[in-house]
């Protein structure tokens, strides 16, 4: 199965940044230059920048362009921590609305992060996760889909990382996060009912069994506001 257009186009520009096409802190040419070397809408160009974006290879300013992201300082938090335990923890009830959930051919930066072969398939979920019916974060998840093909889509929506333990016998470990600060896109300043621009955490992640095994890539974009992490040491 062919990946969309987008994620061969998202593939296309990180492998070209890979290769030293542009260096860190260069702008890469306007969406609209892209759509027509790549001959496709300013949408599709658009939804694979914003890939690239989400993921921390490229980053936007306003009025300035898109440019090769800087290199972060990475903070590192031991432990894989669920989204419904954290609310539980704090008295909130946990809830999530599913707003896309697909199998599908993952993209570079998933095969890389979750160690796929060639020809695997992944589980791909974007959910807004609320706590007492406000809305803390947008989340876009993605999972080798043969770790959870037996599961239901609601055992993996309401709580992945629950239904790995109680229903698959995994066992979970740690976690590599990336944590960075930027500003909500209108799409984004939607679903978690803020204005556009205002302070966003993203948090990048992967987690791991306790074998050692990838089992989730998730891209977190949590409202400043709302939520801060607590590293401890």
């Amino acid at each position: 199965m062919e990946s969309p257009v987008y994620i061969q186009i998202h593939n296309k520009i990180r492998q070209d940044i890979e290769a030293g096409k542009w260096q860190i802190g260069d702008r890469i040419p306007s969406e609209r230059d892209l759509a027509v070397v790549f001959n496709v809408s300013r949408m599709t160009l658009r939804q694979a920048i914003q890939t690239l974006v989400d993921e921390g290879i490229l980053e936007r300013r306003i009025g300035a362009g898109t440019f090769v992201a800087n290199q972060k300082v990475q903070e590192k938090v031991s432990g894989v921590t669920s989204f419904t335990d954290v609310m539980i923890a704090q008295g909130k009830q946990p809830s999530s609305r599913t707003i896309s959930y697909h199998i599908a051919k993952p993209s570079l930066s998933e095969s890389e992060k979750l160690h796929l072969d060639d020809g695997a398939q992944v589980l791909r979920m974007e959910r807004v996760r609320y706590g007492d019916a406000i809305p803390i974060s947008f989340e876009v998840a993605t999972v080798p889909y043969d770790l959870v093909k037996d599961f239901s889509k609601s055992e993996v929506t309401k709580s992945l990382y629950h239904a790995l333990e109680s229903k698959g016998g995994f066992v979970l470990g740690g976690a590599q996060q990336m944590v960075s600060a930027m500003l909500a896109s209108e799409r984004i300043a939607e679903y978690l009912e803020i204005k556009r621009g205002s302070a966003i955490l993203r948090l990048r992640q992967v987690s791991f069994l306790q074998d050692g095994r990838p089992f989730e890539y998730v891209r977190t974009q949590y409202v400043g506001e709302r939520f801060e992490f607590v590293l401890e040491r």
